[in-house]
């Protein structure tokens, strides 16, 4: 009806009802609902009997071809498919060994009907961008089970603005056009498949990729590293050496990837490291009341012309709504910057607030158009200068500052800041470019012994400098007081930007609980996020976020805490894969960010590097 295609097919999926068995029929109380991961299938009380429902392995599974390519018939309601019992044999026979009064139960009944399936099973709920007052609630390859739980939040988001809880994982806005026919029916065929099995950290699903949206070096790098999906993107998570093990290997635990990030690791603190950042969100603003705009949208100031900050958009009930850069390119031309997984959820924020206060402004998603190389570590400088007339020294290319160059005859607008908190340039380019520019750098890095890296050694970089992110330390549930955000919030600026009240009246009843660093000494495994914090044989609180340090050898993670456990050197536990393990809290950062160290140096006299 108005031209949009979500990514969703119909998927048969079979179930078998049982006539009443004796057992069943006996129970004082109903059974609860039975999931064996291993058979792959699930099992609950139907009356005085059993409804079974497995889920076949992608191979067995079936889709309708015609219904993928068409689209589901107008005319059809209620219809069947034709069951296939053989199809599910073995998950039968996995459910009798289980539940040995199957064995003897007559079937009444075997349903084949078709179910909804997204690429990732998750529906999709909540407003799309590129269209006004559009919301949708679709995709619910469970169904009735999700249904109260949705029709309130969605209620709630439409009269208040915003979610009772975060939702992001459920973006209808994390699809885009990259997001094919061909790439929805991999990826649910996929997805179908493996409803049953042990999902790890860090893990990778394969079907589907890569799309089309793969950085200008994508060709360069995939024989050398271990890629990651982004939001249809294919990005480094980290790079392997001719003599070490390159192969897939999910764990819970420390595996192949361990001993390579750690020498990524020391390649950005030592000499430099090179990664491609391209799928950052990418957005061009400008138009009379951009500024107007941005100082409505943004808890920070609105930096000068030719400088970036950090800054949060929040949302009416003062909580963190998306973190963005923003670069003051020329006089009311802005160049935003958000994650790759906070693309479209962002732009629809910004284009909405447009839109709704009358703005004048023109907003542009270049996503696509822009490749992103980050250059960083205490070399950064030396290899750059060489490939520029450009003055890359502190005093002429200050940190936060941002400038339109040439690296050899390419085109860039180069900004000094890194997700790292080492010396680093981030140069945007036209995709185009990208492997020419990676190029004439790894060549021009030679003598400084310049070499990759990727976000696996850059997530733990940034643990190590307490840089938080965004969809871990700070969502639509936290707010940026208890995030430790208060150097990015201007509370006294004149603006009344978006959730300003909220803050204020946050901050004047105080804060429950608080972001702490932690550091941790485990075996062979380290915190990821959504651990539990224990204190005095209760859970306190979560961690967030977590990644080995190389500095110091141990654990290190983000965690909410109640406020009277957040003081520096409160012990407390997290607790991992069912072992609890001694755990600090530290004063952040475990390591200082290269331009706080340049600046105690220069207090005490020293020179600038």
């Amino acid at each position: 009806m108005i031209g949009l295609e979500h990514p969703l097919i119909p998927v048969q999926h079979q179930y078998v009802v049982t006539s009443t068995i004796p057992e069943v029929k006996a129970l004082k109380r109903e059974l609860p609902v039975i999931r064996d991961l291993e058979g792959s299938y699930y099992i609950r009380q139907e009356r005085d009997g059993l409804l079974f429902g497995p889920y076949e392995s992608q191979e067995k599974m079936k889709v309708l071809d015609s219904w993928v390519t068409s689209g589901v018939p107008p005319d059809f309601g209620k219809e069947l498919f034709e069951s296939d019992l053989d199809r599910i044999m073995e998950h039968v026979e996995a459910a009798m060994e289980m539940v040995p009064v199957l064995k003897k139960a007559d079937i009444i009944n075997v349903v084949n009907g078709p179910i909804t399936y997204s690429p990732d099973i998750l529906p999709m709920v909540g407003p799309h961008q590129g269209v006004r007052n559009y919301w949708v609630a679709i995709g619910f390859g469970y169904g009735i089970i999700h249904a109260g739980g949705v029709g309130k939040y969605l209620s709630d988001w439409i009269l208040h603005g915003e979610p009772p809880f975060d939702l992001i994982e459920l973006d209808p806005n994390r699809y885009g056009k990259w997001t094919t026919t061909q790439y929805t029916e991999a990826k649910a065929r996929e997805s179908y498949g493996f409803n049953n099995i042990v999902g790890y950290p860090k893990e990778e699903r394969f079907a589907g990729r890569p799309t089309q949206r793969v950085s200008g070096l994508y060709k360069t790098l995939e024989s050398k590293c271990s890629m990651g999906f982004h939001a249809g993107w294919e990005q480094p998570h980290w790079f392997y050496k001719p003599d070490q093990d390159t192969h897939y290997r999910p764990s819970f635990r420390r595996t192949n990837w361990f001993e390579p990030v750690g020498s990524e690791y020391k390649q950005v603190m030592q000499r430099v490291g090179v990664i491609d950042l391209s799928p950052f969100g990418k957005f061009n603003i400008k138009g009379q009341d951009s500024i107007r705009l941005l100082d409505h949208l943004f808890a920070n100031v609105i930096p000068k012309v030719g400088f970036t900050n950090i800054s949060h958009m929040l949302t009416p009930k003062g909580r963190v709504y998306a973190e963005l850069t923003v670069s003051h390119q020329f006089p009311g031309e802005f160049l935003l910057i958000t994650g790759s997984g906070s693309e479209l959820h962002d732009l629809r924020w910004i284009e909405e607030e447009a839109v709704k206060g009358g703005y004048n402004v023109e907003i542009k998603n270049i996503t696509d158009e822009l490749g992103v190389l980050g250059v960083a570590g205490p070399h950064a400088r030396k290899v750059l200068q060489k490939l520029t007339s450009e003055d890359l020294s502190h005093d002429v290319f200050k940190f936060l500052q941002t400038k339109t160059l040439k690296i050899s005859h390419i085109p860039v607008t180069a900004t000094r800041i890194s997700y790292t908190g080492e010396l680093g340039w981030e140069l945007y380019h036209r995709r185009e470019d990208s492997a020419a520019l990676y190029n004439v750098i790894m060549n021009a890095g030679q003598e400084e012994g310049i070499d990759n890296f990727g976000t696996y050694a850059m997530n733990a970089l940034r643990l190590e400098k307490a840089f938080r992110a965004w969809g871990s330390e700070m969502n639509c549930d936290t707010n940026p007081l208890e995030a430790g955000l208060e150097n990015f919030v201007k509370l006294n600026k004149p603006a009344d930007f978006i959730g300003k009240q909220a803050l204020k009246q946050i901050k004047a009843k105080g804060l429950k609980r608080r972001l702490v660093c932690l550091t941790l000494a485990t075996d062979d495994a380290d915190p990821e996020g959504n651990e539990s914090v224990w204190h005095d044989g209760k859970v306190v609180g979560n961690t967030t976020s977590g990644s080995y340090s190389y500095s110091i050898q141990k654990s290190l993670a983000f965690a909410y805490v109640p406020v009277e456990l957040s003081k520096v050197g409160q012990q407390v536990e997290v607790e991992l894969l069912g072992k609890h393990y001694p755990a600090i809290i530290i004063q952040e950062p475990l390591v200082l960010t290269e331009p706080t160290r340049n600046r105690l140096q220069n207090k005490g006299g020293k020179e600038k590097n």
